[in-house]
């Protein structure tokens, strides 16, 4: 672990600095983030003297990959609330979308808060229980919208919220965790990557040594797919993210049969609903120095009957988690 970071400290300060050098260290990379002074990101290893994969790129947005379709300019809008406390109400455009509360379906002359966060007391900036519940799509303003960047509909437009720390567990490789305690409904951090084809995501399983290793680092982007969509973005096959290479520290955090956090599909502007964010909110309070984890399968269907059927079990991953509710096998 010195040896790798000791030409950070001892040599990236200089003048004569090699560029090259410098764009290929972790450091240099994660300090170069805005948000490095008010929430650092660490890389500690305790365990030995491995490090992170020399090839590995932080970054601090997902990047678009060859042939990706991306929204006509033209199909963009944005709210045009007269100020962001409105932007918290059913008038907001961003919110056409979102579910509406039970109430509100029975009485629609009531002005009610349809934003998926609480906006006030100790709950503010946290997302609502239903939302956190139902796990559905959370709607957000974003730049191209009239309301000002603290609107309180902009929580994971706004970035990352806690400092976090990439270290080597003893048993399952790197792992994620906070120095500071997480609250239930806060937005943590977005799973970021290379965002790429179906077709792209494919070719890179088949020359993955270990296909399902590379579902590791895999994550489509299907939450709106609907081949009956009039929208041909999203009536076709969905989009991945490939965060093996490039992508935040989310990308190092392990799973687990019962997780502390869980991934939400967020939306911006709605002409890119097939390009949304994945974004990490806890879903229990988490105290600091605990190692965050989410549900790499969210319980896939027909994984218990492949686990007791001995021709498969050669084929999965054995989970190794160690909660409770472990189901013995990732997929």
């Amino acid at each position: 672990m010195e040896k790798a970071f000791r030409p950070h400290f001892f040599k990236h300060g200089k003048p004569d600095a090699d560029p090259q050098e410098k764009r290929n260290c972790h450091w240099c990379q994660i300090r170069s983030f805005a948000t490095h002074e008010k929430l650092p990101i660490s890389i500690v290893n305790k365990e030995g003297d491995e490090f992170l994969n020399p090839n590995f790129r932080f970054i601090d947005h997902s990047v678009i990959g060859k042939n990706v379709p991306v929204a006509d300019q033209s199909f963009r809008v944005g709210c045009s609330c007269a100020s962001d406390e409105e932007c918290m109400y059913s008038t907001c455009q961003c919110l056409d979308e979102m579910a509406p509360d039970s109430d509100e379906e029975a009485d629609p002359y009531t002005r009610k808060k349809r934003f998926a966060y609480y906006s006030q007391g100790a709950k503010k900036g946290l997302l609502r229980d239903r939302v956190l519940q139902s796990q559905e799509p959370i709607y957000e303003c974003h730049d191209g919208c009239a309301c000002s960047r603290d609107c309180p509909n902009r929580v994971v437009e706004r970035g990352r919220t806690v400092p976090l720390q990439i270290f080597r567990t003893t048993d399952r490789g790197w792992g994620v965790k906070c120095p500071v305690n997480i609250k239930r409904g806060q937005f943590v951090d977005r799973y970021l990557g290379e965002i790429i084809t179906s077709g792209e995501a494919d070719r890179r399983r088949a020359e993955s040594t270990i296909a399902r290793r590379k579902d590791v680092y895999l994550f489509a982007l299907d939450k709106f797919s609907d081949p009956d969509s009039l929208d041909p973005l999203l009536a076709g096959q969905p989009l991945e993210v490939d965060g093996e290479y490039m992508s935040g520290p989310t990308r190092f955090i392990n799973h687990s049969c019962d997780p502390n956090m869980a991934i939400f599909a967020r939306v911006g502007d709605h002409a890119d609903k097939h390009i949304h964010d994945l974004a990490l909110f806890a879903i229990k309070d988490i105290p600091k120095e605990t190692e965050l984890t989410f549900d790499y399968v969210n319980g896939l269907t027909g994984l218990e009957s492949d686990a007791h059927d001995p021709s498969k079990i050669s084929e999965m991953t054995k989970c190794l988690c160690g909660t409770a509710k472990c189901r013995g096998y990732l997929w």
